[in-house]
């Protein structure tokens, strides 16, 4: 079932704490409203919010006092900084860089229901193997309907010049900022990519990604094995998934491989959904726990911190109307392979940690990246949410600060990571085509479930290839996880 925290409760007791003499309502100068509604959402929900002095609830004893503090930051990005870089003596929160504040929380909307306004190129720099300083990106995936897409670029083709201007380390951000641009592609050459006379030009438009990428079954032997790319934990998506697990209902399948190698996360909800569809014979069990600062936990049921597989699909309006409820389709496996690299972040981590104390959970690729924290969006109202009494309009920032870790029904999660048990990483030179049997990772994944072997490991990256950039570093929501709340 699909919870909702209502922010109120906490708000009022949290202000009744820090200012016992003030409200809300009292006179806040113009010029700090913004700096006023960071420092009020970090003291209430930060997850650390208990090891940091300036986000104490005895550190200002007066209005007056905490307005003369905020004055003392030149624009609210400067305060939120300074209030996730606390001092050494207190223990370091690995995760900080999760948390961040943004000047438009518009995209930040958008980019959680995979609107944005994108080329469709999803990419990864890699240094020439000559050691001449040059770079060249390798297009590891193409957003459906994308202009990329439509002007005909694949996965697997390299690109080693933008505008006409060698790729480098330095640059490599620079030259896909613009709204359009022409890349020419090139020939790998053995790691030294030489120009091959083909050049695009391509225009950044808005699309919407849908993030079930691929849903199909592969026929081998006596194994109907069901295949699903899934890029993104979105929302707005979770009947498309469930229609996904239909199919795979109505075609038998007996093994299913869940690709999540570039899946850095996002709804919490849609990875109980997605958790609830692969298995089904859990509902009502715990698939996880929520573990939020002391007066957040103190301020509302334990109940309300318990995630449970579900057997139907609830989806609400803004207002909390229910405008979608339908079963959920259910796959009853006991095993399930997933495909992971260190992309597979956040809710992708979750799905593993969640459903590992039920299922057998085999995973082939690459070491994950290890975030077991969610955030949630914090707005200037009230309540700090998004239809919150007296919601200032007047400006666009909000806050996604991290304010939870999880962990599986046994108290378990891997802050490090997940390590791969068939260990195979993408070669950058022959990444193959997504969904087709022969691509290297589906095909390790699929020697696996037909005949148990986990075959050699290869070297972490081919040819002691790595990445020095990853294009989907710059969305918005990279890597994150994060709860819905009213």
């Amino acid at each position: 079932m699909k919870k909702y925290f209502r922010l109120n409760k906490l708000f009022l007791l949290v202000f009744a704490l820090t200012f016992a003499n003030c409200s809300k309502t009292d006179d806040i100068p113009q010029n700090i409203e913004v700096n006023n509604f960071v420092w009020g959402g970090m003291n209430a929900y930060y997850k650390w919010q208990g090891l940091i002095p300036d986000l104490s609830d005895s550190k200002f004893s007066t209005r007056e006092q905490l307005n003369s503090y905020l004055n003392g930051f030149s624009e609210p990005g400067e305060l939120f900084n300074s209030l996730i870089s606390y001092p050494n003596e207190f223990p370091k929160d690995p995760n900080r860089i999760f948390s961040w504040i943004t000047d438009d929380y518009v995209a930040l909307e958008n980019s959680f229901q995979g609107l944005r306004l994108t080329s469709g190129l999803k990419l990864v720099g890699i240094e020439y193997a000559n050691n001449s300083g040059n770079a060249y990106v390798v297009v590891r995936d193409v957003i459906n309907g994308s202009d990329a897409d439509n002007k005909g670029i694949k996965r697997g083709m390299i690109i080693s010049e933008v505008n006409g201007t060698q790729i480098t380390t330095g640059n490599v951000n620079q030259l896909f900022a613009p709204n359009s641009f022409t890349v020419s592609l090139a020939d790998y050459n053995g790691g030294n990519p030489t120009p091959n006379g083909i050049s695009i030009s391509i225009v950044k438009t808005e699309v919407t990604e849908n993030p079930v990428k691929i849903a199909t079954i592969i026929n081998e032997g006596a194994n109907r094995i069901g295949y699903l790319m899934y890029n993104q934990f979105s929302s707005d998506f979770d009947a498309q998934l469930n229609q996904a697990f239909a199919d795979f209902r109505i075609g038998g399948i007996t093994d299913l491989v869940l690709d999540l190698r570039y899946n850095g996360g996002g709804s919490v909800t849609s990875a109980i959904y997605l958790s609830s569809m692969i298995t089904g014979q859990f509902t009502g069990e715990v698939f996880a726990n929520k573990i939020w600062n002391e007066k957040v936990m103190a301020s509302f049921s334990s109940e309300s911190f318990i995630d449970r597989f579900t057997d139907r699909l609830v989806k609400r309006d803004s207002s909390g109307n229910i405008i979608l409820d339908e079963a959920i389709n259910n796959l009853n496996l006991t095993n399930l392979y997933v495909i992971v690299s260190d992309q597979t972040a956040s809710a992708s981590e979750l799905i593993i940690n969640g459903l590992r104390p039920y299922i057998n959970v085999k995973l082939i690729g690459t070491e994950t990246v290890g975030k077991q924290v969610a955030s949630i969006t914090l707005y200037d109202s009230d309540d700090y949410t998004r239809n919150g009494a007296n919601f200032n309009n007047s400006h666009t920032w909000a806050m996604q600060p991290i304010v939870l870790e999880i962990r599986n029904k046994d108290g378990q999660n891997e802050p490090n990571g997940f390590t791969a048990e068939v260990q195979i990483a993408e070669d950058y030179s022959n990444l193959g085509v997504l969904g087709d049997p022969n691509e290297p990772l589906l095909s390790r994944a699929l020697q696996y479930i037909t005949t148990g072997s986990k075959g050699s490991n290869f070297s972490y990256h081919k040819e002691s290839i790595k990445p020095f950039w990853n294009s989907q570093k710059r969305n918005i929501d990279f890597n994150n996880m994060y709860v819905d709340i009213r």
